[in-house]
């Protein structure tokens, strides 16, 4: 297993959402165990000496190798969902996409100074719904924070709309 391999596995469809948008569907990447065994191992291995204490998700598609690498890392898993889908207080970060504008809420007892964490998500495209997870995790003055993506569309360029105090990685670039 490679890279590339990894990057043939990822289905491209055109039109979806919307009209001139080419959708990255990672599910036929994740439905092929030795790729997706790959894609876990190889994100474990860059973040495994970092500390990370907690590793927080971002709705929904970043629930998938989250909580993978919440295991991996002995760490806690963190869900940052859509608005009304937490049950406890919660505080909430609103920011815009490129047909609208969304919101995203963390549990307000969800990490603590002391933890080093880990945002992920699946992939980084205009760099708002990263943006807005950074902003909420930034509430609690943690540590260190850290962004991880699985594949990152380089020519949308949402790298530039992140704290650059956020060190980020992604392991496939497209």
């Amino acid at each position: 297993m490679n890279l590339d391999q990894v990057k043939k596995s990822i289905r491209n469809i055109p039109d979806y959402p919307k009209p001139g948008i080419h959708f990255k569907d990672v599910s036929t990447a994740y439905q092929n165990s030795e790729v997706f065994n790959y894609v876990a191992d190889a994100i474990y291995e860059r973040y495994k000496d970092f500390g990370i204490t907690k590793v927080v998700g971002i709705e929904s598609r970043g629930f998938i190798l989250g909580g993978v690498l919440s295991n991996k890392l002995n760490a806690g898993f963190i869900p940052v969902r859509k608005p009304g889908k937490l049950p406890a207080k919660t505080y909430s970060q609103s920011y815009q996409l490129e047909y609208g504008i969304d919101t995203l809420e963390i549990h307000q007892d969800a990490l603590e100074s002391d933890d080093v964490v880990l945002i992920h998500d699946d992939l980084l495209a205009t760099g708002g719904t990263v943006s807005a997870a950074i902003d909420l995790v930034g509430r609690f003055n943690v540590s260190k924070i850290y962004a991880n993506f699985f594949i990152e569309l380089d020519f949308l360029h949402g790298i530039q709309k992140i704290n650059k105090s956020v060190p980020v990685w992604s392991l496939i670039h497209f």
